[in-house]
């Protein structure tokens, strides 16, 4: 497998279009997926594998690597239709295995399965603690890679998160970058229902909270590729002594599909049926023409 790397915005784009397809019909064809989230993650989750990671499926055990950690492990399905593209895995395997017994692809990854997965994960609130970790590690053997984690605004409100970002701020492990997709839904509320986030609340609320607990935060539009690209191209220089990283991307859960959009919590898990998935299809295809002819 060669190395994927993708560097122009407008080609992110169309991957990013490629991969919300590739997931309505995975979802078509499997029946009952975590749909809503992986839709809102997937532009800045594409910019990260196909360009800013450096990700290379024949070097999965290169000590210098960046590794990348998906803390809210329901959008498992997300990574693995990324790996397919990338052609680790057959995508026929993915359609027809998913989430039965004795075969790799779960509905949750599962890092002694699936090649690619650094953490095993699905239980929320884990995968910043997990960056402490590994951070502390790279930083005594002096490697200066990042370690990414992928979170879910509803898992925020999970306190071992804040327990890991107290302590890597106190630790200054700079080499942590925390992106959050801030799609304003969990299973069960939408924002503001259950928690607010600090005076402001949302995301700009959420920024300041990590901004208090001693991390640089910036809020983005996560639906703008260029405004992602443009974030991560920004990112400090890791020195092993500095501010760990927050990027709050403000999103909509079930992003590019209309119907989705409207109603973001009952389209946190669900299946499509042929008419929803024509329908699901035009709108990913309509919605990437609309960010296409942004740039």
């Amino acid at each position: 497998m060669a190395k994927v790397y993708i560097n122009d915005v407008k080609d992110l784009i169309v991957k990013a279009g490629e991969i919300r397809e590739k997931l309505a019909l995975a979802t078509r064809r499997i029946g009952n997926v975590h749909i809503g989230g992986p839709m809102s993650a997937t532009d800045v989750t594409t910019a990260i594998y196909y360009k800013y990671m450096g990700f290379d499926p024949d070097n999965l055990d290169d000590p210098n690597r960046d590794i990348f950690i998906l803390s809210k492990g329901h959008n498992g399905i997300l990574l693995f239709t990324i790996f397919c593209d990338m052609g680790m895995y057959d995508w026929d395997l993915l359609l027809d295995t998913y989430n039965t017994i004795g075969h790799p692809f779960g509905a949750h990854p599962n890092h002694k399965r699936v090649k690619g997965i650094e953490v095993s994960s699905g239980s929320l609130g884990h995968g910043l603690s997990w960056c402490c970790g590994i951070a502390h590690a790279n930083r005594a053997k002096n490697i200066k890679s990042r370690i990414w984690t992928l979170l879910g605004d509803g898992e925020m409100e999970e306190g071992s998160n804040w327990e890991a970002i107290l302590y890597a701020a106190s630790h200054n492990l700079d080499n942590i970058v925390a992106v959050v997709d801030f799609n304003h839904a969990s299973a069960a509320f939408e924002t503001g229902q259950n928690q607010r986030w600090g005076e402001k609340g949302g995301p700009e609320g959420m920024a300041d909270c990590f901004r208090a607990f001693g991390w640089n935060a910036v809020v983005i539009d996560g639906t703008n590729m260029a405004d992602i690209d443009k974030t991560l191209s920004a990112l400090p220089e890791v020195t092993l002594n500095g501010k760990p990283n927050a990027i709050i991307c403000s999103t909509t859960k079930g992003q590019g599909v209309s119907f989705m959009m409207e109603r973001p919590c009952a389209w946190h898990i669900g299946g499509f049926d042929d008419d929803k998935l024509k329908e699901a299809v035009e709108d990913i295809k309509a919605y990437t023409a609309e960010r296409l002819a942004e740039v």
